[in-house]
């Protein structure tokens, strides 16, 4: 199991990759995320507010993981595609000190994580909450992404072994 620590808002988080082939508990899924790839491309979206960064969000009351990230991927990078579950980020709060009952998140919660092979590539209309899209060689992921780390990396690597 890959483990780092990150900070979020001042509040340090633990964050263990877990891969498998079942979803976490549905309640416990905070967010669905994931590395989409064409021609052994990945793509990254420019979103606002944060710059470049994978495709995700959070799942809307009547979707399930996989209809969230291919909806949050269409509407940020204007593509569609073929999905595979890689499997989840446990975001661990027991050592955040701001975390608390009222919190948006659980205390020990999930970040599902998909690979997609774009089968198509859309028009870019901007819409949404991202500005642009690129792909790149995978390798160049981190000289583009905000808060790439070991985990991100650990992912990306895996994600592109499912070929």
């Amino acid at each position: 199991m890959v483990t780092t620590y990150v900070n979020w808002d001042h509040a340090k988080v633990k964050l263990s990759w877990q891969e498998e082939d079942q979803l976490p508990p549905r309640d416990l899924i905070s967010s669905v995320h994931g590395f989409c790839f064409l021609d052994d491309k990945v793509l990254l979206v420019n979103l606002n507010q944060r710059g470049w960064d994978m495709t995700g969000g959070h799942i809307e009351a009547d979707e399930s993981a996989e209809e969230c990230f291919k909806r949050e991927t269409m509407e940020e990078a204007y593509v569609s595609g073929d999905c595979t579950l890689l499997g989840s980020i446990i975001v661990d709060h027991s050592e955040n000190t701001q975390w608390n009952e009222d919190s948006p998140y659980p205390k020990i919660g999930f970040q599902v994580f998909y690979r997609m092979d774009i089968t198509e590539v859309h028009d870019f209309e901007a819409e949404y909450e991202s500005s642009e899209r690129i792909f790149l060689d995978p390798n160049q992921v981190q000289e583009y992404y905000h808060d790439w780390h070991q985990l991100y990396e650990h992912i990306l690597r895996i994600a592109e072994s499912k070929k």
